[in-house]
């Protein structure tokens, strides 16, 4: 018989650790999902599942119970990952690679779909995506992953980004007006 979140955190809470082990094995695929899709490299994705658990494990206390365990999971998550690419952007900022002339160069992403119409429609989708996203504030950016990726409602994405529903609604659709607008020249190009 599987056990529930709750039923789980408190044993947890009453000293029995292994009960997390429950808790790790039924989240971690879906806190992955969030890693990888806000920070595009598995290898950071898998660092950030052990920081977000090793991060709830040590916070398990402050867990109330108003949210459902994965929403307070997904927070914990989100906030990782934010941080992650926080420090990732502050390192870039300091090591960006330039040309002879001075010049930031461009770093090209390679597409994944064999066929050529599609591997040039989408490497070029990713060469835009990739710096739309970048683009994003931390808060559109975590929005639109846990909306659009994640399939997360809106009321739980206020819940784990600490905000009412309605600027959560916000900032998903600033992100989508974003990346639309960022994405348009190759779409325009696709349709014609």
């Amino acid at each position: 018989m599987e056990q529930s979140d709750a039923a789980a955190v408190a044993q947890v809470r009453a000293g029995t650790p292994d009960a997390y082990r429950v808790l790790v094995e039924r989240h971690s695929h879906s806190v992955f999902r969030l890693a990888f899709r806000m920070t595009g490299n598995e290898q950071d994705a898998e660092d950030l599942v052990q920081e977000t658990f090793l991060r709830a494990y040590r916070q398990i206390g402050k867990f109330d119970g108003r949210a459902s365990f994965s929403t307070w999971l997904y927070r914990i998550a989100a906030n990782c990952s934010l941080d992650f690419i926080r420090s990732r952007q502050r390192r870039r900022e300091q090591q960006t690679p330039v040309d002879d002339q001075g010049q930031e160069l461009e770093v090209a992403l390679v597409a994944a779909d064999p066929t050529p119409d599609r591997l040039a429609f989408s490497g070029e989708l990713k060469q835009l995506l990739a710096p739309a996203l970048e683009s994003l504030s931390p808060m559109e950016r975590t929005a639109f992953v846990l909306r659009h990726y994640e399939g997360v409602c809106i009321e739980d994405i206020g819940k784990a980004l600490g905000v009412h529903s309605g600027a959560a609604k916000h900032s998903v659709f600033r992100a989508v007006q974003k990346l639309r607008k960022a994405l348009d020249p190759a779409v325009s190009t696709a349709r014609s």
